[in-house]
């Protein structure tokens, strides 16, 4: 198996693992039980908050624990919203946000709220004049996601964020494809609010963090107990929290040759793509690009055929966000960049990872070579 889909999940990694069993067998207590069983969840579950709040160089009391990224994200673009209704129902984000906040923003206008969805360049990127000109005395938050999930473009974050700090307004960005693999510091990025995942950086699936700056304004979304100071009620996963805090931490502790070795992968897989296969484009690729994430355009090519084509190889990869596979339409964040709807249609993500290999890479050109020749001599598409 060669996996190159990272973007959309990782594997636990084995030390995450050993971290997690405890707490699933003899130390499965409720971390709001008063006994010893309790007490133990208790310092789990506060020492864990400490590991990431490091990670992100904020307070531990600054760090929520939900149940996945996207609660994060609704938690930080609902909350805000809800708590500052008095203030203003102006919400500002882009056009290439993951589905956990474009979703939550049209519901929002659904219940009066009006949205600007800012425009990206043909990289892939918002303008921070862009956010500047459209704050309004209505403005109660600003979104922009740090690393975009299908492109791995990262958007100027600590620009926006001075830009929302000066105007009073508060700013959340969505880290989730970011943690692990770039440094994080929320105070650098003026973040009111900040979102991470674990199973993005080879933690457990269902748990996920939401950095709040102390004093910022939520109104929480899940209600009943007192549990994560009153912002998201439910007895805390132990378990998923640790395997969190050290996926985090092991990430964060080995960031920079991390990055070094998956940026000279994911140059190698597209040097020898383009010079072996002709009619393919590189999306994002005159932006700063997190180091594992590829997005290429195959042109007079269907994007699912070819991933068909690579999955009877046993290699796997996606031709966008896991959030919408199997939807028809071509990606909204490639036609926001100006990518025609062909070529958008073509377009495969390589997210690579720490088990892939300079072998990997060159097997999965060596599939790709053979598939798009098969593919083009089939196909009705033709793409100038």
């Amino acid at each position: 198996m060669i996996y190159l889909d990272h973007n959309a999940t990782t594997p636990v990694h084995p030390r995450v693992f050993d971290a997690m069993v405890p707490y699933l067998r003899e130390r499965f207590g409720n971390a709001s039980s008063f006994y010893r069983l309790g007490r133990s969840a208790r310092k789990a579950l506060e020492e864990s908050r400490a590991r990431v709040a490091g990670c992100i160089h904020a307070d531990p009391r600054e760090i929520i624990f939900t149940g996945s990224g996207t609660e994060s994200d609704n938690l930080a673009v609902r909350g805000p919203v809800l708590a500052l209704r008095e203030k203003g129902n102006h919400v500002i984000t882009s056009a290439v946000e993951h589905h956990a906040v474009l979703k939550t923003c049209e519901s929002l206008e659904k219940e009066g709220c009006r949205v600007t969805y800012l425009p990206v360049d043909s990289g892939g990127r918002v303008d921070p004049d862009d956010v500047r000109k459209s704050i309004t005395p209505q403005t109660v938050l600003v979104s922009i996601m740090y690393a975009n999930n299908e492109t791995g473009v990262i958007q100027p974050v600590a620009e926006i964020g001075a830009i929302a700090r000066e105007q009073g307004v508060l700013f959340h960005t969505d880290a989730v494809q970011a943690a692990g693999k770039i440094p994080i510091d929320a105070g650098e990025l003026h973040a009111d609010l900040l979102s991470v995942s674990a199973h993005k950086m080879y933690g457990p699936k269902g748990v996920g963090a939401l950095f709040v700056r102390q004093g910022t304004p939520l109104f929480p979304q899940v209600t009943g107990g007192p549990h994560e100071r009153g912002l998201r009620a439910g007895t805390e996963n132990i378990a998923n929290i640790v395997g969190l805090a050290e996926a985090f931490t092991l990430a964060s502790g080995g960031l920079e040759a991390a990055a070094t070795r998956l940026a000279q992968l994911r140059d190698r897989l597209e040097k020898r793509i383009l010079e072996s296969i002709g009619g393919v484009r590189i999306n994002g690729v005159s932006a700063p690009r997190v180091p594992n994430t590829s997005n290429i355009s195959f042109l007079s090519i269907d994007g699912e055929s070819l991933l068909l084509h690579l999955d009877l190889k046993n290699i796997y990869a996606s031709s966008g966000s896991a959030c919408t596979t199997g939807s028809a339409a071509p990606s909204a964040v490639l036609l926001a960049m100006g990518v025609a709807a062909r070529e958008a249609q073509g377009a495969i993500r390589f997210s690579l990872g720490a088990e892939n290999s300079e072998q990997d890479i060159d097997a999965t050109v060596a599939a790709l070579q053979e598939a798009t020749q098969r593919l083009r001599s089939i196909s009705s598409i033709r793409d100038e």
